[in-house]
């Protein structure tokens, strides 16, 4: 009987590689706030990072083209009195940013189609409805000027942004912090994971829990929940002796995870950033130097290691930028923006491909025959000059 013994994956052998220096964000200040969020947001057109700030918060804002060195000097977006916890770019709109602080207040902002030249200060709307600082910002999915924000007041607000208006509160629905929230691929429901250790999955319209799941993991530290494409809810945090976790569930059916693994005893939070075109989730820890990324298919295990990109540097915040940005001619996959204490480095995931191997011979054969065209316009140089010698 024929047994397979590898597993047959279109992404097997997705390797990740780090781009050149010069293409590097270096000399920023990366934000050292001790709140457990990405730092950084992607979009096809900027990069924006939170750094650290005098007398209030600030956040970056630059071109993608915008590489090397970055001025001191540099403008920022600096309207918040504390410090920035969370941004995020609307996918309706690559000029509009949202952004949560510690003063309470979440803001949106309109950058302009060439990037900051002056020091932004007024964003086009401020909302206001938390009484503590505000941890988390995100867009909805589908519906334009949708925005849902989560405060350290436990509570989620979603919010018309076009009126500056609360259209729904989510009251009453957490005990404690929200450490994250999550929007399904179309939009209807919320996935939270909230220090009571609890998963919730909630309808916002009816303003109702359609399920949770209590202690999803047993550890204290945070966890994250995210939906994937076909309505599973993927999780990541700590077992009661601290190792971490990643987990997948069916939220219809919440009793029992359909796969749990277990990776290692680091004390870093796992962010998971998650490609529904090919169903494979990266997992990135705060201080960690490497992602690994996994892919989640219908067969036991289900979710299935891949492999790890390893650098020496350790990661204080991770941007990931949507397929729109992506080169799909050279295969590329994936592109994270990984933040160092002073610099922000892309990271470029590829599938190698056949084509790629014959057009590097395609190449390296073109090299030599304008090799051997060159040799032989010396040769008949040498001769002509030996027959004049001679003659």
């Amino acid at each position: 009987m024929f047994r397979r013994v590898v597993r047959a994956s279109k992404f097997r052998h997705v390797f990740g590689q780090a781009v050149k220096n010069d293409q590097c964000y270096d000399d920023i200040r990366v934000s050292r706030v001790t709140w457990d969020s990405s730092f950084c947001a992607v979009n096809p057109k900027f990069v924006a990072i939170i750094i650290e700030a005098s007398g209030g918060g600030a956040f970056l804002v630059l071109p993608l083209l915008k590489t090397g060195r970055i001025d001191k000097a540099y403008p920022t977006v600096c309207g918040h009195t504390g410090p920035v916890l969370d941004i995020d770019w609307c996918p309706h709109n690559d000029h509009v940013i949202a952004s949560g602080s510690e003063d309470c207040t979440v803001m949106v902002w309109q950058i302009p189609e060439n990037g900051l030249v002056t020091p932004l200060a007024e964003p086009v709307v401020v909302l206001e409805g938390h009484s503590k600082r505000v941890g988390i910002v995100t867009w909805h999915p589908t519906a334009r000027n949708v925005l849902m924000s989560a405060g350290c007041d436990n509570l989620i607000i979603i919010w018309n942004v076009g009126t500056g208006e609360a259209m729904i509160q989510l009251e009453d629905m957490h005990p404690d912090v929200i450490f994250s929230a999550c929007w399904s691929r179309n939009g209807a429901l919320i996935c939270t994971a909230c220090k009571d250790k609890k998963i919730r999955v909630i309808d916002p319209r009816k303003e109702k829990i359609v399920a949770e799941k209590d202690k999803a993991h047993d550890g204290a530290r945070p966890m994250r929940a995210i939906f994937l494409a076909d309505g599973n809810i993927f999780t990541t945090g700590f077992s009661r002796m601290s190792e971490r976790q990643l987990a997948l569930w069916n939220p219809k059916s919440m009793e029992e995870p359909i796969s749990v693994h277990e990776l290692d005893t680091s004390n870093g939070v796992l962010l998971p950033f998650y490609d529904a075109d090919t169903n494979v989730v990266y997992l990135c820890g705060k201080g960690d130097s490497s992602i690994r990324y996994f892919e989640i298919t219908d067969e036991a295990p289900f979710v299935h290691y891949l492999n790890t990109f390893s650098s020496k540097e350790p990661q204080r915040g991770m941007g990931y930028m949507p397929k729109r940005g992506l080169d799909v001619n050279k295969c590329e996959i994936a592109r994270f923006y990984k933040l160092h204490e002073r610099k922000c480095e892309p990271i470029i995931m590829t599938v190698p491909r056949k084509v790629w191997k014959l057009e590097e011979l395609l190449r390296e054969v073109k090299s030599l025959r304008d090799l051997v065209t060159l040799q032989d316009r010396r040769i008949a140089k040498l001769e002509d000059q030996i027959s004049k010698v001679a003659i």
